[in-house]
């Protein structure tokens, strides 16, 4: 994994509370180790860790984020709406029109193989093109 120049991760997270801290850890070695070719960089505006993959020469696409917050830390996908969730844990349903997340508190478990399987299928479904994105969106309305 390769980390963009800017604020570190470990900067930002410092003014978590420590056990918010150790989640949003925990989740990013859960990233590392599901796709270790993806770049990691603070995104200050949005107050995440995202993760980018490769998608074209020199194109990359967010597909990934670690979201701390004072009292849970989420970890969340950009084009959540469009992935399988066989499952059903993705939440954000009605709160937002695209991302989707899993929410961690303390004392919560981490389940790293189904996470990984989450990160990998929002991979998949950062590398398809706009309009394989609109079709499948249009499909999922259909069903509705």
């Amino acid at each position: 994994m390769r980390a963009m120049d800017g604020l570190p991760p470990e900067a930002f997270l410092a003014v978590y509370p420590d056990p918010m801290r150790r989640i949003a850890e925990r989740l990013r070695g859960v990233v590392r180790r599901a796709v270790p070719d993806a770049t990691e960089r603070v995104r200050v505006g949005w107050r995440v860790i995202g993760y980018d993959v490769p998608t074209a020469p020199r194109r990359t696409r967010l597909f990934a984020f670690v979201w701390p917050e004072p009292e849970h830390v989420h970890i969340g996908f950009q084009h959540g709406t469009l992935m399988d969730d066989p499952l059903g844990i993705l939440e954000g349903h009605g709160v937002t029109k695209q991302v989707r997340w899993v929410t961690f508190r303390p004392g919560d478990p981490i389940d790293e193989p189904v996470l990984r399987s989450l990160l990998l299928e929002a991979v998949r479904v950062a590398g398809l093109s706009r309009s394989e994105r609109v079709a499948i969106a249009l499909d999922r309305d259909e069903d509705r």
